[in-house]
């Protein structure tokens, strides 16, 4: 098998294959990988969606064929929209929780099928439209509202500044590369904040000049971002400040449109 599928609610996916490695990424249910190391008790992988490459332990996910995974990706996707739903596995009888923004592929009456497994979806799902609209994204951005900062979370139980703008990207039919500063290569570069519309994306710079943060531009002057939980702040030309520790936390180096107008 030269493919994988995530079956359970959330993986955690790390730079090294050991338990104590650093959490870089997620992935959720429904999402699809490729398999291109393997070892005792690890799996690297590469990620369908971003292109991603960590390693996953090797009993947290179902192998599948090159002709299932085929089957998969030329399917319609859709992504779950209720914060927490269930996913039943029908032919087992079992119940796993699924999380806002797994991916469900080749949906049909609420079912889908991986390897002969039969699941039967319970909850709101959504097929994202090419047309995205920018007062969706803002109303999605909202929905991880106080979500808690998590490196490499990608979830509403967890989730940092990069896995926060990628999953409310994805939920509006967009995809993006998984870390902030891969984000932004992505896109049309603003010359001033003014020109900013709400749903662009806004990116900051440590001293060195690195791009360690990214943002989703909310317009009024705020921003929505993931710094110690998703939060909304004000947002300038100097760069995040926050109103609770009355200081700039993120220094602004670029603003960015992804959203066709």
């Amino acid at each position: 098998m030269n493919y994988g599928f995530c079956h359970l609610s959330v993986i955690p996916c790390r730079a090294e294959p050991s338990d104590r490695s650093e959490m870089v990424t997620q992935l959720l249910f429904g999402e699809t990988f490729k398999i291109l190391e393997r070892n005792k008790l690890w799996v690297k992988i590469q990620i369908t969606d971003d292109n991603y490459e960590c390693w996953i332990d090797f009993k947290q996910f179902i192998p599948i064929s090159t002709k299932t995974f085929n089957k998969m990706m030329a399917g319609r996707e859709a992504y779950m929209l209720d914060l927490i739903q269930l996913a039943i596995v029908a032919s087992k009888n079992e119940v796993t929780s699924i999380l806002m923004g797994s991916s469900l592929r080749g949906i049909t009456d609420n079912h889908f099928e991986v390897e002969g497994i039969d699941y039967e979806i319970d909850g709101n799902f959504v097929f994202p439209k090419a047309n995205t609209n920018r007062k969706q994204v803002i109303e999605t951005a909202s929905l991880y509202q106080n979500t808690p900062y998590l490196w490499g979370g990608r979830s509403i139980f967890g989730i940092d500044c990069s896995g926060f703008t990628q999953m409310v990207y994805k939920l509006n039919g967009i995809k993006l590369p998984r870390d902030s500063w891969q984000q932004a290569q992505m896109g049309e570069s603003l010359s001033f904040l003014e020109e900013a519309k709400r749903g662009d994306l806004a990116f900051f710079d440590n001293e060195e000049g690195k791009i360690v943060h990214v943002g989703i531009v909310m317009g009024d002057g705020k921003i929505i971002h993931a710094s110690g939980k998703v939060r909304i702040d004000l947002l300038d030309h100097y760069g995040i400040f926050n109103t609770e520790l009355q200081k700039y936390t993120h220094n602004l180096r670029v603003l960015k449109r992804i959203i066709a107008d």
